[in-house]
């Protein structure tokens, strides 16, 4: 188990920085839309998720959140949609690319 750990700790001083390549192509107006809405969701229920754990089993919680970054998301989503549905469909294609970049702070 300790060389494991030892292994692991390796390769994080080798790079502590990490990039993931999570969408990059033309899509179609419909595709666009399809993807852009589930990336968004997930983002969106991921934070809702966070925010009903903190608060589980704890029947004294006043139940007073921070709900802007969900908030922004739902505003930000809206607008893409809106974007993205004034295009006209001639045939064009919506080029979408997004990377995540990762890096680890000490």
């Amino acid at each position: 188990m300790e060389n494991a750990t030892l292994q692991v700790s390796e390769k994080m001083n080798e790079s502590l920085e990490q990039q993931l390549k999570l969408i990059e192509g033309k899509f179609t107006k419909r595709e666009a839309l399809s993807i852009i809405n589930n990336v968004v969701d997930v983002k969106i229920n991921f934070h809702k998720l966070q925010r009903l754990s903190k608060t589980e089993g704890n029947m004294n919680d006043a139940c007073v959140y921070d709900n802007s970054r969900i908030t922004e998301l739902i505003s930000d989503k809206a607008a893409m949609k809106a974007f993205l549905s004034s295009l006209e469909s001639n045939g064009y294609n919506i080029k979408i690319s997004s990377t995540i970049h990762i890096s680890v702070e000490k």
